[in-house]
């Protein structure tokens, strides 16, 4: 059963950009699985929360992320999806030599 709340502790990935674990503050992230942080990379603490089913998160459900937290011994937020479009405007960009870019900055 998940208790009501739950004192948690937030990772940034060091490989990919707005990608989170949330894992319990007591275990760390000792206990993630191998294969998880070859993905993550390096977890770089970001903040310690404490975490009610009921508490807004920007982008998970608070229910959930301690579901998964019992469950697993981790919540995995992972980046926001980008549509295709999107991506090719940043696939431009990037291609953009700096010199011509002045124009797309505005």
């Amino acid at each position: 059963m998940t208790p009501d709340r739950r004192l948690i502790s937030i990772f940034r990935s060091s490989k990919k950009e707005e990608m989170y674990v949330y894992v319990d503050k007591k275990q760390g992230v000792g206990a993630l699985p191998e294969a998880l942080l070859q993905l993550f990379g390096k977890p770089q603490h970001v903040f310690d929360l404490l975490l009610t089913k009921e508490k807004p998160l920007a982008r998970a459900d608070a229910a959930e992320v301690m579901s998964a937290i019992d469950e697993k011994g981790f919540y995995l937020q992972m980046p926001p999806v980008q549509d295709d479009y999107m991506m090719d405007v940043v696939r431009a960009r990037e291609q953009t030599p700096a010199v011509g870019r002045k124009d797309l900055d505005d």
